[in-house]
């Protein structure tokens, strides 16, 4: 991280932990936590319990299959965003996970979660 200044760094975790509250947020919204795994699921207000009318049913159905893939992606980013802030703690923030080099501040600025420089992008 010597190619960040501590007050970029200090920038670039805010950002990152503002994301992090923001797909909490989004993810508790459009999903649950699976009980045991803590992993995210799509969920649907009101598959469970008393027999639903046909048509609430469907609705809620559609809205499972809305929200499964929703939850699905906000879960990877949410994972992007912890496993970055997890580098920033241990030193290796910044760093391409392909070749080792210093992945650029305007990278990092536009995608804080970045895992790789741009030569490797994603």
């Amino acid at each position: 991280m010597k190619h960040i200044s501590q007050g970029d760094l200090d920038e670039l975790r805010a950002m990152l932990e503002a994301e992090r509250i923001s797909l909490e947020e989004d993810l508790a919204t459009h999903g649950r936590k699976a009980p045991g795994t803590g992993d995210w699921q799509g969920d649907s207000s009101g598959l469970e319990g008393e027999e639903a009318d046909p048509t609430d049913a469907a609705d809620q159905i559609e809205e499972l299959i809305t929200n499964v893939p929703l939850v699905e992606e906000l879960e990877k980013q949410h994972k992007d965003i912890v496993d970055a802030l997890r580098k920033v703690e241990n030193g290796s923030y910044g760093t391409c996970e392909e070749c080792g080099e210093a992945i650029s501040i305007e990278r990092l600025r536009a995608n804080p979660a970045a895992r790789t420089c741009m030569a490797h992008g994603e």
